[in-house]
């Protein structure tokens, strides 16, 4: 089974950027039958959302509203590690955030849903203060 590995986050000011990473072990990233890896986040009090995926070894990438235009999902197969860029950051993107890795079908069905992925991180916090 994947191991996924969250660095990166931090505290920043509103309008600043950050660049998480997920660092993938125990199995070859690129092998992972050609499947879909994610970022979600999740603030104190509310429910498990998802923010970005990305199909492995392929350029197929979607997001959810709230980051369209301001994140970034990316990957380095050589790496065995996934990124997700974060620029012009409010405060309602303060949350604990996880990459998660599924199916090759949920990239293919676009999906965000969090039940939709089976291995997942112990994820990274990123504060944003005005």
């Amino acid at each position: 089974q994947v191991q996924l590995v969250e660095s990166g986050g931090g505290s920043v000011q509103a309008g600043g950027s950050l660049r998480l990473s997920c660092a993938a072990s125990g199995y070859s990233y690129s092998r992972y039958s050609s499947g879909c890896m994610g970022w979600f986040r999740q603030a104190q009090g509310k429910e498990r959302e998802g923010v970005a995926a990305i199909n492995i070894g392929g350029s197929r990438t979607y997001y959810a509203d709230s980051a369209e235009g301001r994140f970034t999902i990316s990957q380095d197969n050589a790496k065995n590690t996934l990124y997700l860029q974060m620029n012009s950051l409010k405060p309602e993107d303060t949350a604990m955030y996880y990459c998660a890795a599924g199916q090759w079908l949920v990239c293919n069905r676009g999906s965000l849903d969090p039940a939709d992925f089976a291995s997942w991180g112990q994820g990274t916090q990123v504060t944003v203060s005005l």
